[in-house]
């Protein structure tokens, strides 16, 4: 590998598995739960926040024991955090402690892209850490839907200022690591790669890209803590915008019943209205719980950090979906009960016009 290549002396590579359990977690509840089971199993648990964090509430952090899983010419460590998000999300964290040849984390990443081995064992904690504490879990549910990011945090390397040599004498081996990519070779692939950068003062530096991001930093838990909230804030929308097409598709089917039933109004078509209901409040309160879950307390670099988040994942672009079928949800809640509404009135019309043709009908029966 041509280029400047620095040797790292202490790092970490952080490997996030995301996924959704359920509609909504109680996490006070969990907490207990989860108390309870460190007497089988050996969990640990914790609830904190970053300094410049506000969580609404703050999720509950657990520490699992898993084998140490060789990857390539890397192992991860036994202790793997699990966060339990009170809207239903869980992020699963693996440790890989990182030395050596900053380019040997080029072969580390392309083994880490899409890995079968710790996806499963991802699944089988949250499976266990689930069965532990499902009483506290609104729907307790595995969805299909997951995410994964690596967070590469290199914190000294063998050099001073090395990351700023790296990054303008090496663009190509740092975007082959960001992208996990040996065969990268694109201009525009490696200056889109590069893009999002983002520094709080000259000794750090974060590159943030869709398949990983690479931060060089000492300590660096702020941002690896926003990182991950991406990671999950995504998971969740992508399972919101599917569950929302699931939903309009049953919506449509209701709303064609409606049009084709001589009385909308009776039993059926009020089960459909309920439902349709029902989804909207659910949905709107999901999404709301979503984006409402983390503010950031007057620290500018973590604010402008989310942003570089936001844009790498296409967060407003999911947002705008949802927003989207949310209304359309309403449209057809509004056109079935308009629908209704209408046949209520002729249904009433009718009984009207019945009652006044026995009135005029009936004392002539009883006189014959």
């Amino acid at each position: 590998m041509s280029g400047y290549d620095p040797i790292i002396k202490d790092g970490v590579a952080y490997v996030l598995f995301a996924y959704d359990i359920g509609m909504s977690i109680a996490l006070d509840a969990a907490e207990k739960r989860v108390t309870s089971m460190t007497e089988r199993t050996p969990i640990k648990h914790q609830r904190r926040a970053p300094k410049y964090f506000d969580f609404q509430p703050i999720p509950l952090r657990v520490t699992q024991v898993s084998p140490p899983l060789k990857i390539g010419g890397f192992t991860t460590t036994p202790a793997v955090e699990s966060v339990l998000y009170d809207f239903g999300a869980v992020c699963v964290t693996y440790q890989i402690p990182l030395s050596g040849p900053f380019s040997g984390l080029l072969a580390l990443s392309e083994a880490l892209y899409d890995n079968e081995v710790l996806l499963a064992d991802s699944r089988r904690l949250v499976e266990e850490l689930l069965a532990g504490i499902s009483p506290a879990v609104a729907r307790p549910q595995i969805s299909g839907f997951y995410e994964d990011y690596v967070i590469f945090q290199v914190r000294e390397f063998d050099a001073p200022d090395a990351h700023r040599r790296l990054v303008t004498e090496n663009e190509l081996l740092v975007a082959q690591v960001l992208r996990a990519d040996a065969d990268l070779r694109s201009d525009q692939e490696i200056q889109d790669a590069l893009i999002c950068e983002i520094s709080y003062g000259a000794e750090d530096l974060t590159l943030v890209d869709w398949v990983s991001a690479l931060v060089f930093a000492k300590a660096a838990e702020d941002t690896r803590a926003v990182l991950e909230f991406g990671q999950v804030q995504l998971l969740e929308l992508r399972h919101l915008d599917h569950q929302l097409d699931a939903s309009l598709d049953r919506c449509y089917e209701a709303l064609t019943r409606s049009t084709k039933r001589r009385f909308p109004f009776m039993t059926a078509g009020n089960d459909d209205m309920r439902e349709i209901g029902t989804l909207q409040v659910e949905s709107a309160v999901l999404f709301e719980g979503i984006n409402n879950a983390l503010k950031l307390l007057g620290d500018q670099y973590l604010a402008r950090l989310y942003e570089q988040v936001a844009k790498r994942y296409h967060l407003d672009a999911w947002d705008e979906s949802i927003l989207r079928k949310l209304r359309t949800l309403e449209s057809i809640y509004t056109k079935i009960e308009d629908t209704h509404s209408s046949a209520r009135v002729e249904s009433l019309e009718l009984i009207v016009i019945v009652l006044i043709a026995l009135e005029l009908v009936v004392p002539f029966l009883v006189k014959h």
